[in-house]
């Protein structure tokens, strides 16, 4: 049965959290190491890499990654989605400044790796904080605000809900995500927003595979990032088992990965706007949701268990699959036991977002009929 629009606006937002979920334990950690020490791979929900000593353990504390909690992926685009139910229509660079900042800033929310009620500013990384740098402090045009900041996965891991009110509209989502992504990023950061709102909404289409996700995403990126999904996915195709693509895909990414190597020391060149390059994270969960063959379970554990940025690969893997598949593609005791773990009403989001992308179709239809009678009286032969 085709999912209907509902099933797969839910099945995005769970399955990006769900990911979300899984990798962040794991996140920042190699194959190998996390091979070693899982006892294997990972295939569900795992406690905290440190164990009880997460608290005070190094990179990691002060946060409570794993058992169940989402990070800050979810968090964003949560927030994101509280933007889209202030405005009702699609968004640009100042619905960002004028709507998300201060939801940062003055609201506080249950943040599962805190087990407290914060702030949403005082979970998230610096990456995203020069928002509120940029914006409420230093007053900047929020269409040039990202220009300065470091070039990450920063504002591509929160774009799954304009993929969504853009449903089955590919170039839209495109457009639209990099306007919204403006205040945040530049250069191959913000066209990674584009490409992956493109690929969520492709995915909506009836009818669409992984291969068809993947060959919209390819017709839509620019520069190092096309270069870069062409040649991981290239290889992805190859594999059906994503033990045996993990390095192969790690191979194939890094002449643009900027980070280097070693993911907790960067090279010097890391995160330098460049169009010769790309994020690491979206070209592999496009490579994994190949792997996968579309399967929730496969292609989401790929990207878990590949580790680096994993939980942001892990996000948009799972986003991408569940608008493709729908609600059932997400396995509910996942889904359960992430929104009890991070006591987060899951189902909600998705709800509203549902509601918004409705409305934004009516919006939309009614703006294409004006434009096509004005046109019409435009081209007349009557005079």
């Amino acid at each position: 049965m085709t999912p209907t629009l509902d099933d797969r606006i839910t099945g995005s937002l769970l399955g990006a959290a769900v990911g979300d979920a899984l990798g962040g334990p794991v996140e920042g950690y190699t194959p190998e190491q996390i091979l070693e020490r899982h006892g294997g791979r990972v295939t569900g929900i795992v406690g905290p890499w440190n164990g009880d000593a997460w608290r005070t353990a190094r990179p990691i504390a002060p946060y409570h990654k794993g058992d169940g909690h989402v990070t800050d992926d979810t968090l964003m685009t949560h927030a994101l989605i509280r933007v889209y139910e202030k405005v009702r229509d699609h968004l640009d660079a100042y619905a960002v400044a004028e709507h998300l900042v201060p939801d940062l800033l003055t609201t506080p929310r249950w943040i599962p790796e805190l087990e407290a009620e914060a702030l949403p500013l005082q979970r998230i990384f610096l990456a995203e904080k020069w928002l509120v740098a940029r914006l409420h402090y230093g007053h900047v045009d929020p269409r040039e605000a990202g220009s300065g900041n470091i070039v990450n996965c920063g504002a591509a891991m929160y774009m799954a809900p304009v993929g969504l009110v853009n449903a089955a509209n590919p170039a839209g989502a495109y457009a639209e995500a990099l306007d919204v992504s403006a205040p945040h990023q530049s250069s191959y950061g913000r066209e990674a927003a584009g490409v992956f709102a493109a690929a969520v909404a492709a995915a909506c289409l009836p009818g669409a595979t992984p291969e068809s996700v993947v060959g919209t995403a390819l017709s839509l990126a620019k520069d190092g990032t096309r270069a870069a999904i062409e040649a991981v996915c290239e290889v992805a195709s190859r594999h059906t088992d994503f033990e045996t693509a993990l390095v192969p895909l790690r191979k194939a990414v890094a002449p643009f990965d900027t980070v280097g190597p070693e993911y907790r020391a960067p090279s010097l060149g890391a995160r330098r706007p460049s169009r010769l390059h790309a994020i690491e994270e979206l070209p592999i969960a496009l490579g994994m949701l190949l792997v996968g063959e579309g399967d929730y379970r496969r292609t989401v554990l790929g990207s878990v268990n590949y580790g680096r940025d994993c939980d942001s690969i892990a996000t948009m893997a799972g986003a991408i699959v569940g608008a493709l598949r729908g609600e059932p593609a997400v396995p509910s005791d996942w889904s359960k036991q992430v929104a009890e773990a991070s006591r987060l009403d899951l189902h909600a989001p998705a709800q509203a977002l549902t509601a918004v992308t409705r409305e934004v179709f009516t919006r939309d239809t009614a703006r294409r009929r004006t434009h096509e009678s004005a046109y019409a009286a435009l081209t007349s032969t009557a005079r």
